[in-house]
Order: C-alpha cells, then sequence, then structure tokens
C-alpha cells in the first residue's frame, strides 16, 4: 500500500512541478567520481513552449512513430522487433521503447534490463499514460533525456552542442540531436560522423509525414 500510494503520488506531482534530477543523472555522477573524471552535470528545465517544435517532431520520427495514437505501448512495432530478433539472434537485440517508457525509465526507474525493471517500467508508463498529457510527457522527456556525455536535456544540448537555446534549434539540428539518442555518449551530435549524417537526413525526410504535438 505503500509503494502505489507513493508512486501514485509521486506520478500526480511531477504532473506539474518540473524533473530537475533524474536517477541517471545520479549514476553518471558516480561513475565520474569511480573514474576519476571532472563530475559534469548540464541541466536546464524549460517548457515545452521552449523548445522548438522541430525537437518534438524529430524524435517523434525517429523513436516513435505512433506517439500521438498510442497509450504507452506500441504493440505493432514490440511485435515487428520480437520477430526481427528471433530471425537474427546473433544480431543485436532491436527493442520497441516508446516515448513514454523511455520518459517513464528516465524519471523514476535505473536504466537495465532485468524484468524486474522492465515490469516497474510496464507500470510507470501506464500511470504516467494515466494522469499526464502526452504534452506533458513530451515536455518531461525532452527535459530529462540524456543527449551527450553529461548533457541532459533539449536546452543544455543546444547551448554545449550548438551555442544557441532550446527555442532556437533549426530542423537540422533536432535532426541530430534525435539521431544521437540511441547512444548519447557514443553518438555526438556537435561533431557528427558520416552514419548520424545520413540518419539526419532520413529523419529530416521522414519528419514531413509526422503531426506536429501541439503545445497547448
Amino acid at each position: 500500500m505503500a509503494f502505489f500510494a507513493s508512486t501514485i503520488l509521486s506520478v500526480i506531482v511531477l504532473r506539474w512541478m518540473p524533473v530537475y534530477y533524474t536517477p541517471l543523472m545520479f549514476i553518471r555522477l558516480a561513475q565520474q567520481k569511480a573514474n576519476h573524471q571532472e563530475l559534469t552535470l548540464h541541466h536546464h528545465w524549460v517548457p515545452i513552449e521552449e523548445i522548438a517544435p522541430s525537437l518534438s517532431t524529430a524524435v517523434m520520427a525517429s523513436e516513435d512513430s505512433h506517439f500521438q495514437e498510442h497509450h504507452g505501448f506500441d504493440f505493432k512495432a514490440i511485435e515487428q522487433a520480437a520477430m526481427r530478433n528471433i530471425k537474427h539472434p546473433d544480431k543485436r537485440k532491436h527493442g520497441a521503447s516508446t516515448i513514454s517508457q523511455q520518459t517513464a525509465k528516465n524519471v523514476f526507474l535505473w536504466p537495465g534490463r532485468s524484468w524486474l525493471r522492465k515490469g516497474f517500467e510496464v507500470y510507470f508508463t501506464a500511470m504516467i499514460e494515466l494522469c499526464w498529457s502526452k504534452q506533458r510527457i513530451m515536455e518531461v522527456y525532452l527535459n530529462s533525456i540524456e543527449m551527450g556525455d553529461g548533457i541532459y536535456g533539449a536546452d543544455a544540448v543546444a547551448k554545449w552542442h550548438f551555442g544557441t537555446s532550446a527555442s532556437q534549434l533549426t530542423k537540422g539540428q533536432s535532426a541530430l540531436i534525435a539521431v544521437s539518442l540511441p547512444n548519447p555518449r557514443r553518438f555526438n551530435s556537435a561533431h557528427p560522423s558520416r552514419y548520424m549524417l545520413r540518419r539526419q537526413q532520413r529523419i529530416l525526410h521522414e519528419m514531413r509525414f509526422v503531426t506536429p504535438l501541439s503545445h497547448e
């Protein structure tokens, strides 16, 4: 009862309250300390109205094209990923996490692939889909997700990688950020590789078919 009460209260409070820190931020700081690195954490919360609409469009085109249609889980994408993994068991496993699932994981949980963590992810995803609007889920996602080494959120990556603010991000910059999201410490949006540039063009093309998210 205490667990359910505390988690429900947390979800309700964060429906309005900015998310200033996430478990991953503290984990990365601990890793930096263990590796005797300078402690680095760049994060600045901004409302979704101050984030260029092209960024939400780019992440939907790249990460979750049915974000505005599903209720937290894209079962068709899950089925397709499962079929690919069965047909190609020796290759890297494909996932089908939606933006809602990634938001739940980033805000409430820790990285990992255990069944326990996945179960909690399903629970928190259902909770935020029930209590938050799609605009709020996207706002929290774009403010909390890791976008570089020690960089979290749209405004921080805009400043440290492009010398601008989240509101001034161009479509090209937004697409590069979206390219980096599967592995932001490997794919640097400030210094894109040829693979990233090719993927950027693909996302820019796919953005034309994504309905922009209303910020109302």
